[in-house]
């Protein structure tokens, strides 16, 4: 191969030759006597807002009311009737408290209870036994009668009815295990309590906060968002009565806690009676009235 022709192989003069490309056009320019189609308007739609007051006046939710110090409490003064709370912090002394929490922690014959709600079963989130001479029926189940009282309970049956002034007939027993355990929103109006009915309650072992939120009227539908609301810490050996219209007006319940929470006993007396006739047992007071 010649010098020449090497030459032009190692310049590249055998490839092809790329094609001149054309001048580069400007983007256009936009005119004055109109806008392109691809071009977006700066002037942005008017928009004028008018105040609406609420149709609802405006209200503050009241504060919880804590209450701790030992005393007789009037919570509310209707619809019903006045609602009272009875507070009786260290109605045992401790060493008796612990004394007899060991015992009843050991001995009572403790189950879970499977209630009923819209047809549908589940079991309570905490221990229950029952003590009385009828029967007791809450959430479509039944408690069967138990006349065998131990002498413990009723040596503490005692001691709650001088310091109430009031006599129970019955014991509903409950036992949290821990701080999932617990008791949801309700109140104990069942027909079998009688009217304004008188519950007692004596705990023992860890504290755990009471809850009480007053039932709304009517007319706010259900809404619980602007109700009073209670909370009572029960801690070892208190005692709590409700009496007057607390379960008509009021809910009360034992909130889930998700922090460390020992085992806690909760003792509550009650009077309870024959079924109305003609009435589903566990038939809440107020449908019986009607």
């Amino acid at each position: 191969m010649s010098d020449k022709r090497q030459r032009a192989r190692v310049q590249g003069s055998w490839a092809r030759q790329p094609e001149p490309r054309g001048p580069v056009r400007p983007h256009p320019e936009p005119t004055t006597a109109g806008t392109a189609s691809w071009e977006i308007s700066s002037q942005k739609p008017t928009r004028t807002f008018e105040f609406q007051p609420p149709s609802k006046p405006t209200r503050d939710v009241p504060p919880v009311r804590v209450i701790e110090k030992e005393g007789e409490y009037e919570i509310s003064h209707g619809p019903s009737g006045v609602s009272r709370l009875l507070l009786v912090p260290g109605l045992l002394p401790p060493e008796e408290a612990d004394w007899i929490f060991s015992k009843l922690l050991a001995e009572l014959p403790w189950s879970q209870k499977t209630n009923y709600r819209q047809g549908e079963a589940y079991e309570e989130p905490r221990l229950t036994c029952w003590y009385g001479e009828l029967p007791y029926t809450y959430s479509r189940s039944t408690m069967a009668a138990n006349a065998q009282w131990p002498a413990l309970l009723q040596r503490l049956r005692e001691a709650v009815a001088k310091r109430s002034g009031c006599s129970f007939n019955s014991l509903l027993c409950n036992l949290y295990r821990d701080g999932r355990d617990s008791i949801g929103w309700h109140s104990d109006d069942e027909a079998s309590l009688g009217r304004r009915p008188t519950i007692a309650s004596l705990s023992l072992g860890d504290t755990r906060v009471f809850s009480l939120r007053k039932i709304p009227p009517p007319e706010e539908e259900a809404d619980y968002t602007y109700v009073e609301r209670i909370q009572v810490p029960l801690s070892h050996g208190t005692l709590l009565l409700m009496s007057g219209s607390t379960q008509d007006d009021w809910q009360h319940r034992v909130a889930k806690e998700y922090h460390d929470r020992g085992p806690r006993i909760n003792l509550t007396f009650r009077s309870i009676h024959p079924e109305p006739e003609g009435h589903r047992a566990g038939t809440k007071l107020r449908f019986t009235l009607q």
